[in-house]
């Protein structure tokens, strides 16, 4: 079917039902609730591919990957068929005292793609909850060393590391994070590498430049106090896409170790080929002390998350005490059904040289969205991968919203940070259908 094509599958209730139920018994996240007096919910029956369907029959293309998790679209037939698998040998069991192949072969596989020797994986249920992991197990570990003073972190100005209390205390992002602020710790943040302060002659590595130097002559005078240093590489995702100079990793890499502070990579967003490699930590040549997986890393089916931590790391945990141990869980740690969906993950990007096949789809994208790119109201064009992002000159202090209706009404769904427009469809449209996206994404950009 082509876009706004309806099915010809049943449904239970149109739309208008759906909607009403739905708003009567569900709080949506990230959601100002009395906005949906005048700005309808989007009901989703169905989905397959890059297309979602609502119980009309309308499709409509995700262009975001339903929140940057939907690496393969909708519905992948390999991970459906891993998930069902497992179903029938293993649905749940706790990772207290127990383990199963599917966990097992999920940390090894994992720790062998990883860079560096993150050879400890430690499961949680999604990005903010690994967050609050290596936050505590950083600080624990310097505890453990003997080293109890290093209890604070310090992430870049805009970063973005979820909204439990603790990721709060490293998320720069005032939306977020202001309403909270006086129940949430105070840590520190350096400036962003960011690579649209260019300007003068000044390149992006000038600008990772000057804030490697920041980050330097901050760690010099305060590293006695601070356990880890955060970072989403390469680009910062909820304050705009914020893309910059690999360059500004391998400094932290070095200024950490120098330092003696954690390196904790947040690729929650940027892992699983979005970048442009596997990992984004790979782009600068680094190993970071904890890596921080989620989003894709099931394809979009079930929630999962992995903190990957060093070998010295979890030395510093291993001892005949309890209370030196890592006493965190949660009820559904490594489950089992999650587990077999990232592994699945795992065979599709080896069977279909997903990162080589994604560098030219990439340059392909940008192509395409010339036109886009040339459109006399946008401004900061930019690519990381499988990112594209740029910013729109409009006056409309609505503008998010606004876009996002205009592109639902087109069969389209953006879902702007601000002013800033980005796409991130799953990997697996077609060129056809990101021209598609690209020109309807142009139409709304002229009305703006």
């Amino acid at each position: 079917m082509g876009a706004g094509q309806r099915s010809t599958t049943p449904t239970p209730g149109g739309n208008d039902a759906w909607l009403a139920r739905s708003l009567a018994s569900v709080w949506h996240p990230c959601t100002q609730m009395k906005a949906h007096e005048t700005l309808p919910l989007v009901p989703v029956a169905r989905a397959e591919g890059v297309w979602l369907e609502d119980f009309d029959g309308r499709r409509i293309l995700d262009a975001v990957s339903s929140w940057w998790v939907n690496l393969f679209g909708h519905g992948e037939p390999r991970i459906r068929a891993a998930i069902s698998a497992q179903l029938a040998e293993l649905e749940h069991v706790m990772l207290a005292g127990f383990t199963h192949r599917p966990a097992v072969e999920l940390a090894e596989r994992l720790s062998a793609l990883a860079p560096g020797r993150l050879g400890h994986a430690f499961y949680a249920s999604d990005g903010a909850s690994a967050t609050e992991i290596a936050l505590k197990m950083s600080f624990h570990a310097w505890r453990n060393a003997g080293v109890a003073d290093k209890r604070r972190f310090v992430s870049l100005s805009g970063s973005y590391h979820g909204e439990t209390l603790g990721a709060l205390s490293v998320t720069d992002v005032a939306i977020f994070r202001d309403t909270y602020d006086a129940i949430v710790l105070s840590n520190a943040t350096v400036p962003t590498p960011d690579a649209r302060l260019a300007r003068g002659g000044r390149t992006p590595a000038d600008v990772a430049r000057e804030a490697g130097d920041a980050l330097e002559a901050f760690l010099a005078a305060n590293h006695a106090t601070i356990a880890a240093l955060v970072v989403e590489p390469l680009v910062q995702g909820a304050s705009g896409m914020v893309m910059y100079d690999a360059s500004y990793l391998a400094r932290a890499r070095e200024l950490c170790t120098r330092h003696r502070v954690h390196l904790i990579a947040d690729e929650i967003m940027t892992g699983f080929g979005r970048t442009g490699t596997m990992f984004a930590c790979e782009r600068a040549g680094v190993a970071p002390d904890f890596l921080l997986l989620s989003k894709g890393i099931t394809g979009g089916f079930l929630p999962l998350a992995c903190v990957l931590a060093s070998d010295a790391i979890y030395a510093a945990f291993y001892d005949d005490d309890v209370a030196r141990g890592f006493l965190h869980s949660h009820s559904y740690t490594g489950n089992p059904l999650a587990c077999a969906a990232a592994l699945a993950v795992l065979d599709v990007f080896r069977d279909d040289r997903v990162v080589d096949t994604n560098r030219a789809k990439g340059a392909r994208w940008e192509a395409i969205a010339a036109p886009l790119a040339a459109h006399p109201k946008v401004r900061d064009f930019r690519r990381c991968g499988m990112i594209l992002a740029f910013e729109v000159d409009s006056g409309r202090s609505d503008f998010a919203r606004w876009c996002f209706t205009e592109g639902i009404a087109r069969g389209i769904l953006l879902r702007p940070i601000g002013q800033t427009v980005y796409l991130m469809p799953p990997y697996v449209i077609t060129d056809d259908e990101f021209a598609l996206l690209a020109d309807r994404t142009r139409e709304i950009v002229d009305r703006s």
